[in-house]
């Protein structure tokens, strides 16, 4: 009898707790309704995101269709939900521009979550708003003028000098080339963020390698937790909860600890990001957690993103073989004019490697989707329409990348998209890889340097050609936050 009434009532809180929870979502999808802003119609807690546990596609894939869809029936911008959380997505391009320069002021932050107590890693650049990140910006801006790029390029080409090296015994069999790229993205890294030689290739299960995959694995329980804290950040920090593995905490802030620690004792100063952050620990501008998470920060954004735009742009070349031999000219002309050397002043005369891989980031843009928050209240031009403090902001990069109004015929690769003449046909805010305005990508010049640099070494003495082992068309990682081919890329590297 106890039991039957336990039971009962187990089930009468459960149907309760149910009947709330549709009542909540059907209140909170009338948000945007309220407001006349157009959106599609949203799903009972999914809102107009897909199941994060069964995808049909990527994200930005998913947006692009929402994008698509909105563009055909004339709207300038649309309201979407990220499960229960209303989110404004510009379409036109000049209310693109408004949220990242025109009335920058009014979309500051990220919104990104952080954790100063219980995640100290968290607290980077990327993820701080306000006047904090305003304060932070200005302090690392000069650590990446053309000036500071000069003295960290010698520690490149050392890194890209290892891969060629490496290249002579890997050639002799199919290359994955998404880890050759791994291998020299975490070398330059490692070097520049952490003061480590990592040589990547000798010792391809490193620590160091470990650690940094691990930094990028996604699970159920890390997609959970990032949905959590991006949906009830406020509360995720009562609870404490933390978006990096403890493990990585650890490894991450060791390294840094014991590298200021030896270059202290023995007095050693190196060309390198690292440096140039003890510099402002000393003046006291940055605390020794803050050092490392910026550390840290650069690593994360430094590794993936361009190893993955240099596997991307392979991968074109070897299925566009004209584009790869006119890259390739262009790379041994250049290497000619100095004795066989790569120059640094000399990176800025490879203008078509430069033009491919524009072209390379607009269809493989490695941060598809960003993501701003409304600090003021603000009202959407031309309507009388009020973004409230707070609202989520998702400006679609990936699907403005594939417009065909702004670039016919898509997804062909074709680099003279991004001459002279075509860019200043173009609005600037359709291509955004690197975001734009007062919060643009601060690492954009070292990203295209590292870049660059491997892409030249590589093209100058090898022809890259598709594999049969790679499955074409190519597909994307549906689990990944950033952009990435899903599987490996087989390529043979013919020696020249």
């Amino acid at each position: 009898m106890i039991l039957s009434i336990l039971t009962s009532s187990i089930f009468i809180n459960i149907y309760l707790a149910v009947i709330i929870l549709i009542l909540y979502c059907k209140w909170r999808f009338t948000y945007w309704q309220n407001k006349k802003v157009p959106g599609p119609k949203p799903r009972l807690i999914l809102g107009n995101s897909q199941n994060p546990f069964a995808r049909a596609s990527t994200p930005y894939e998913h947006v692009k269709h929402i994008y698509d869809q909105m563009k055909a029936q004339k709207h300038d911008f649309c309201g979407i939900y990220v499960f229960t959380q209303p989110s404004y997505m510009p379409i036109n391009p000049e209310y693109v521009k408004d949220i990242m320069l025109k009335d920058f002021s009014n979309f500051v932050d990220r919104g990104m979550y952080y954790n100063e107590k219980t995640d100290p890693l968290s607290v980077h650049l990327l993820s701080l708003g306000g006047q904090r990140w305003k304060n932070l910006r200005a302090k690392l801006t000069p650590t990446f003028t053309s000036g500071k790029m000069k003295t960290m390029f010698g520690t490149l080409i050392n890194c890209g000098n290892q891969m060629v090296e490496s290249m002579r015994k890997l050639s002799e069999k199919p290359l994955d080339i998404k880890d050759v790229c791994a291998c020299y993205t975490t070398d330059v890294i490692g070097s520049c963020a952490f003061g480590l030689d990592c040589n990547s290739f000798a010792e391809s299960e490193s620590e160091f390698r470990k650690f940094g995959k691990k930094a990028f694995a996604i699970s159920a329980q890390n997609v959970a937790r990032i949905v959590f804290c991006s949906s009830f950040g406020n509360l995720a920090k009562k609870l404490g909860v933390r978006l990096i593995d403890p493990d990585v905490s650890e490894f991450f802030i060791n390294i840094v600890n014991a590298t200021l620690k030896y270059r202290q004792e023995n007095k050693i100063e190196r060309n390198d990001f690292l440096q140039l952050l003890i510099g402002l620990k000393e003046n006291n501008e940055l605390t020794t957690e803050e050092v490392a998470a910026q550390a840290f920060i650069f690593f994360l954004a430094g590794f993936e993103t361009s190893s993955t735009t240099m596997s991307s742009c392979l991968l074109e070349l070897a299925q566009n073989q004209d584009i790869q031999d006119k890259v390739r000219e262009e790379v041994v002309q250049i290497f000619s004019k100095n004795d066989g050397k790569l120059m640094y002043d000399s990176l800025m005369d490879m203008k078509y490697l430069g033009h491919t891989i524009a072209e390379t980031l607009r269809l493989y843009p490695t941060i598809p989707l960003i993501q701003r928050q409304c600090t003021t209240d603000y009202t959407i031009r031309n309507t009388d329409i009020r973004l409230e403090k707070g609202t989520r902001v998702l400006l679609p990069t990936y699907a403005l990348h594939r417009d065909p109004e702004y670039y016919p015929d898509p997804n062909k690769f074709d680099p003279d998209r991004f001459n002279d003449e075509a860019k200043s046909k173009r609005h600037p805010f359709v291509y955004l890889p690197f975001g734009e305005g007062p919060r643009v990508c601060i690492g954009e010049r070292f990203g295209l340097m590292q870049v660059k640099i491997g892409l030249a070494m590589l093209l100058k003495d090898y022809k890259f050609v598709i594999n049969p082992k790679t499955k074409l068309p190519v597909e994307f990682d549906k689990n990944g936050f950033l952009l990435s081919v899903k599987g490996s890329i087989w390529l043979d590297a013919i020696k020249l």
